[in-house]
C-alpha cells in the first residue's frame, strides 16, 4: 500500500484534535451495554491471556481485530477507560478524513466538505465514535476500501477489505460486490482474485472458533437470535422500515433525502460507475442488516451512513445556492439537535447522548450500593450486574456480588423467591416516556406479540411480592434507576 499523501495527514492532524476535544468530557465515561458485556471483556482476554477466543464472555461470530487493536493500545499505554476512548476516537477521526477523500472522488470537494460535516454532527456517529464496538471501525474500513477500489488500487483495497471483514463479519458484503463488479469489467477482471483474501481470513477465524468452541459461529444462541429470530417476516419487515426511517427521515435527514430525489430526477449525478457501486452497496447493506441481527440496532447502519451523507452533500451542490445553504444548514442543525432530543418511541440509548444519562445513573447507583451494601447480593438485570462485578468497567472500586435476572418484567421477578432477595435494583431498560407511543395499547400489544415486550415490575409490586422498600431513586434525561431494600 503506498504511503498516505501529505494532504491526508494534514487533514488528520486538523480533524483528530477536533474529534478528541468534542469528546473530552467523556474520556472517563464507564463502559456501556455491549462494551462491558462483550467487546471489552474479549479485548481484556487478549490483553491478559493472549486468548483470541474469549473466555470471560460468550464467544460468538465477531472476529477479533478490533479487540486485538484495543489490547495493543493497552499494551503500549496501559489499561484505562481513557485509553480505550482515545483509541476509538483515533479511528473515528480517520473515518472523517477518508469520507472527505471519498467524497472528493465521487462528486468534488464542496460535496465532500458537506458530507464530512454532516458525519461530524451526526448523533449516532458522535456517540459510537468513542465506544469500543465494531461498527465504527467497520465504517472506517468500508470508506477506505471504496476509496482505494475506485482509485483502481486493488491490492491495497483488498487489504482494507480484509481488515473490514476481520473487524466485523458482515463486512464480507463489500468485497463480494467488488468481485461482482470486476467480473463484469474485462479491463479489470484480473484483480478479482485479490478480493478472495477477506473470505480466506474469515474462514481461518471460523475454523479457529469451531475448534475452540465446537460451534462454527461460537454460540448457538447468538446464531439463532441473529438469524432465525430476525428472519420472522413481521420482524424483518419492521426492521427494513426502521432502517429506511433512520437513514432517510429521522433527525431531519428527510431534508437530505428530498435533495437526493431532486438531484436524481434533474441531473445525471448518480449515474457514474462510482456512484452505482456506492448505491448498490447501500441497498445491499440495508437489506442484509434488516434480515440479520436480532437486536436491529441503528449502529449496524454505520458503514453506509457516510455514503448517504456524501450523496446528500452532492445533491445539495446540484441545487441553487440559496436552497443549498438553507437545506444544508437545516440538516446539520437537525442532526446536532438529535444529540440531545430523544424520539417518542423505544430506541437504543447508544444512538445519542442518552447513553451518558444511562451510564451516569448506573455509576451513581453502583457507588451507593458499594458503600451501603458491600456484603449483600444485588438482584438486578444485565448489564448492571456486569458493572457491579468488575471494577475494570468503571462503576465500582471493588467487586459486588450480583444475581442476574434475564429482565425486570413482572413475570420474571415474580418467579424469584421473595425471601432470597434483600436488595433489588430496577431501572429503565426501555425508553418509554409518558408522552411516548408505548402509552398506546395497540403498540404495546404489537411489541408484546413480536418482540417479547412486557412492562417492568412497579414499586408497588416490589413491595407486595418482596416486602422491600424504596431506598434511593435517581432520574436523569427521562431515565431512572431505583434501589429497594429490606427494612
Amino acid at each position: 500500500m503506498r504511503a498516505i499523501r501529505f494532504p491526508t495527514l494534514l487533514l488528520l492532524a486538523v480533524l483528530a484534535p477536533l474529534v478528541f476535544l468534542t469528546h473530552l468530557p467523556y474520556f472517563g465515561l464507564p463502559y456501556f451495554w455491549d462494551e462491558l458485556g462483550q467487546f471489552v471483556p474479549a479485548a481484556l482476554d487478549i490483553f491478559h491471556d493472549g486468548a483470541w477466543i474469549p473466555h470471560s464472555t460468550v464467544p460468538n461470530a465477531h472476529p477479533p481485530a478490533v479487540m486485538a487493536y484495543l489490547a495493543l493500545v493497552w499494551q503500549v499505554a496501559g489499561y484505562s477507560i481513557a485509553a480505550t476512548r482515545l483509541a476509538m476516537l483515533a479511528l473515528a477521526a480517520a473515518t472523517v478524513v477518508f469520507t472527505f477523500r471519498l467524497g472528493g472522488k465521487l462528486s468534488g470537494r464542496p460535496a465532500a466538505i458537506l458530507g464530512a460535516v454532516f458525519l461530524l454532527v451526526d448523533p449516532l456517529f458522535y456517540a459510537q465514535s468513542m465506544m469500543a464496538q465494531l461498527d465504527m471501525p467497520a465504517m472506517l474500513f468500508t470508506v477506505l476500501s471504496l476509496l482505494l477500489f475506485l482509485a483502481d488500487r486493488h491490492f491495497a483495497a483488498a487489504v482494507a477489505c480484509t481488515a473490514l471483514a476481520l473487524s466485523k463479519e458482515t463486512g464480507a458484503l463489500l468485497p463480494l460486490i467488488f468481485i461482482a463488479t470486476l467480473y463484469r469489467d474485462p479491463a479489470r477482471s484480473k484483480y478479482t482474485a485479490c478480493y478472495l483474501a477477506p473470505f480466506a481470513a474469515l474462514a481461518i477465524w471460523f475454523f479457529a472458533l469451531w475448534r475452540g468452541t465446537g460451534h462454527i459461529f461460537g454460540d448457538p444462541g447468538f446464531t439463532h437470535y441473529n438469524t432465525m429470530y430476525s428472519l420472522n417476516p413481521v420482524r424483518a419487515s419492521v426492521a427494513l422500515l426502521r432502517r429506511f426511517y433512520f437513514l432517510f427521515v429521522a433527525d431531519f435527514r428527510w431534508i437530505g433525502s428530498l435533495a437526493i430525489l431532486f438531484a436524481w430526477r434533474r441531473s445525471p449525478l448518480y449515474f457514474t460507475r462510482a456512484w452505482k457501486i456506492v448505491w448498490c452497496f447501500i441497498a445491499a447493506h440495508i437489506l442484509m442488516v434488516s434480515l440479520l441481527g436480532g437486536a436491529t440496532l441503528e449502529r449496524y447502519l454505520l458503514p453506509v451512513i457516510p455514503l448517504v451523507y456524501l450523496a446528500m452533500g452532492a445533491a445539495f451542490q446540484a441545487m441553487r445556492p440559496r436552497w443549498r445553504t438553507i437545506g444544508a444548514v437545516a440538516l446539520a442543525a437537525g442532526l446536532f439537535a438529535g444529540l440531545f432530543l430523544n424520539p417518542p418511541f423505544p430506541f437504543p440509548y447508544e444512538n445519542n447522548l442518552a447513553l451518558v444519562d444511562f451510564v451516569d445513573l448506573h455509576r451513581d447507583a453502583a457507588q451507593f450500593l458499594e458503600k451501603s451494601y458491600p456484603a449483600k447480593t444485588i438482584y438486578t438485570a444485565w448489564p448492571l450486574t456486569q458493572a457491579l462485578r468488575n471494577p475494570a468497567f468503571g462503576y465500582v472500586d471493588h467487586p459486588i456480588s450480583a444475581a442476574e435476572t434475564s429482565d425486570l418484567h413482572l413475570s420474571t421477578l415474580s418467579a424469584l423467591n421473595p425471601k432470597s432477595v434483600d436488595v433489588l435494583v430496577l431501572y429503565s431498560r426501555t425508553w418509554e416516556p409518558s408522552w411516548g407511543v408505548l402509552q398506546w395499547p395497540f403498540v404495546r400489544d404489537f411489541l408484546g406479540r413480536f418482540y417479547e415486550y412486557e412492562p417492568q415490575m412497579t414499586a408497588a409490586e416490589v413491595r407486595q411480592h418482596f416486602g422491600l422498600e424504596p431506598v434511593r431513586r435517581w432520574t436523569q434525561g427521562g431515565q431512572w434507576i431505583e434501589i429497594f431494600s429490606r427494612p
